[in-house]
């Protein structure tokens, strides 16, 4: 069964719960998503379902891009991305995937491009500590300090420096699913998730398992003693 979908980070807001604890949510438009095209085992060598999200111009695809959507009789969509699936029998091109695929209570896997952040130094880069401040006021707080010995007269490969920093495609996992206003097709995801606003996510069901004590601290049930 496909528990995945395409979506848009709306932002970030604040929910109550039934016992009026204040619960941190990121809103997601997920959704619809349209079925693209279908991947079988025997003509691809696996089985997987593309979906397509938001409608585009015809004028930003090439003439390729074009052909497919017309041939399938689907509408432009400027998002494409595979899911695999174990069976495709019950999917269809040109069906409709919605947020309803999701409920409150589930957990998934949200997956996105961070936010870009420049040029930064190994401090907000890598968490390092600053150098001393006293004797002098060092102009070199914030520097890196020495990058080796006399060993191999070299930078290493793999040395923590400055760089570049964000637009890293990252998954957060095992994210709790508070609220799902299927009408609307939103998604309410308790804490931040990766990708600006606007942004492009992708939503998976969490391929973790979730145990049993944080699935009934979630659901609000009191811990036995």
């Amino acid at each position: 069964m496909l528990k995945s979908i395409i979506g848009k980070k709306l932002g970030m807001t604040q929910v109550f719960d039934s016992n009026g604890n204040l619960i941190p949510v990121t809103v997601i438009e997920a959704g619809p998503c349209v079925v693209t095209d279908i991947k079988t085992s025997g003509r691809d060598g696996y089985s997987a379902v593309q979906l397509g999200f938001l409608d585009v111009s015809e004028k930003k695809l090439n003439k390729a891009q074009i052909s497919v959507f017309k041939k399938n009789n689907i509408a432009p969509k400027g998002i494409l991305r595979e899911f695999r699936v174990s069976d495709i029998s019950s999917f269809a091109i040109g069906q409709e995937i919605k947020a309803d695929l999701f409920k409150a209570g589930d957990y998934v896997d949200v997956s996105a491009i961070t936010k870009g952040k420049g040029f930064a130094g190994v401090i907000k880069r890598h968490n390092f500590g600053m150098q001393p401040v006293t004797h002098g006021q060092s102009d070199r707080t914030r520097a890196r300090g020495s990058s080796g010995g006399q060993g191999p007269q070299k930078v290493l490969k793999g040395m923590r420096m400055s760089g570049h920093l964000g637009v890293e495609f990252v998954t957060i996992q095992k994210l709790f699913v508070v609220n799902v206003i299927a009408e609307k097709n939103l998604m309410l995801v308790k804490g931040a998730i990766p990708s600006a606003n606007l942004g492009t996510v992708f939503i998976s069901a969490t391929l973790k398992r979730v145990p049993k004590v944080l699935q009934t601290a979630k659901s609000g049930d009191k811990k036995k003693k």
